[in-house]
């Protein structure tokens, strides 16, 4: 159903658009486009009265072009209304149910800002600086000029590696070594890899004819890769496949090196890069309003609200603080928290339940441990015949 109010939205744009271009999805010409004709007609209608011809035969002329330009500009309208009118429905039948009613939460000046400065971040990390300037002229909230110049580089190392060109981001990478060694990220190598490929398969442009076809490969090997090796020891087995892959370079399709010309090698750098850029910044790759927007869009909104709708109707209360009452499935990319399920009580465990270790190395939570401790503080596992006698170990996930 997403995919459906995309489309419609995509109509909209196309027939909003004021470009020359035919759209393929409409049948008129944008307005744009006629008012632009129609704009010469009227000059080249003076030209004529101009130069001496008939005024009369002129004007009648230009009448049936104003006539016709009229018509096209209605039917074009009539098409954007009823692309809006089906987008309209389309919304109605995704959401059926009326948006949930509730305090305001930002009701205060410093929340009010608070939440302006999310937005116009999430403007500045998107790369949409001009909207991001204007808003922040509009909210009257001064941008960052540190993370304005951080995510504005950001972006133009971005644009450098969708066009193939590494040399900025490896840059940033060799800047930033020792924290990407801190974080053990390969980002470096996979630069050093990418352009390595490139050059076994593709020598470079004005090489002699007489140089071996591999000489550039190997020259830039041995400039860089010793150094990386050092750096990124973890590496060095990827590094003896890629001397490996040189003895199949002009068969390396059918070779045990085939990985080596998939297109991922060189498309999974950008969003490496922003990974590692935004970790830097002490960010996380994620944007946190379209994580907020994703979750709430698919359902959790909606799941509470008629929690809380059923709680009210049986004069209940929901009066806990971290946790919700309700279970919210989300997508693997926002679990950002191990969860500990006690394989004895069945319960996930808590900031006061926390996990315990006990000394067999089986684990189960606080609660458990207590109900099943023994004078003497011995605790039988549930799970073995070992029997602890010590304290338990509290583990953290």
């Amino acid at each position: 159903m997403t995919d459906t109010l995309i489309k419609e939205l995509d109509k909209i744009e196309a027939l909003s658009s004021v470009s020359i271009v035919p759209s393929a999805k409409s049948k008129s010409t944008a307005i744009g486009a006629t008012l632009d004709e129609l704009q010469a007609e009227l000059h080249k209608a003076k030209a004529a009265v101009e130069s001496g011809e008939d005024p009369q035969k002129v004007f009648a002329d230009l009448n049936k072009r104003i006539e016709n330009s009229k018509k096209q500009v209605d039917e074009r309208q009539k098409e954007h209304n009823n692309a809006l009118a089906r987008f309209g429905k389309a919304v109605d039948k995704k959401f059926p149910n009326p948006l949930p009613t509730s305090q305001p939460k930002f009701s205060t000046p410093e929340d009010v800002e608070a939440l302006e400065r999310v937005i116009g971040m999430h403007f500045i990390r998107t790369g949409s600086f001009d909207i991001a300037q204007t808003f922040y002229n509009e909210c009257g909230v001064p941008p960052d000029p540190r993370l304005w110049h951080a995510f504005e580089e950001m972006h133009r190392i971005r644009a450098s590696l969708r066009e193939g060109i590494i040399g900025p981001a490896l840059g940033w990478a060799t800047l930033n070594r020792e924290f990407l060694r801190g974080r053990h990220s390969t980002l470096e190598f996979d630069l050093h890899r990418s352009h390595f490929v490139h050059l076994m398969l593709n020598p470079p442009l004005g090489a002699s004819p007489s140089d071996p076809p591999l000489a550039a490969a190997i020259a830039y090997s041995r400039e860089h890769f010793s150094t990386i090796a050092s750096s990124y020891p973890q590496i060095i087995p990827q590094m003896k496949r890629l001397a490996g892959a040189l003895a199949w370079a002009t068969r390396l399709s059918s070779s045990p090196y085939s990985d080596l010309i998939q297109d991922s090698i060189h498309t999974n750098l950008e969003p490496a890069f922003v990974k590692e850029y935004c970790a830097r910044l002490g960010f996380s790759r994620q944007l946190p309003l379209r994580v907020a927007g994703d979750i709430g869009g698919n359902g959790a909104l909606a799941k509470i609200e008629k929690s809380k709708k059923v709680m009210k109707d049986k004069i209940a209360e929901w009066d806990a603080k971290d946790e919700l009452l309700i279970e919210i499935p989300l997508p693997p990319e926002n679990r950002y928290h191990s969860i500990f399920a006690c394989p004895v009580s069945k319960e996930q465990s808590t900031d006061k339940n926390p996990p315990n270790m006990l000394t067999c190395g089986h684990v189960i939570a606080k609660e458990s441990v207590n109900r099943l401790t023994k004078g003497g503080g011995r605790v039988k596992c549930p799970y073995c015949p070992v029997e602890s006698t010590g304290p338990t170990l509290q583990v953290h996930f």
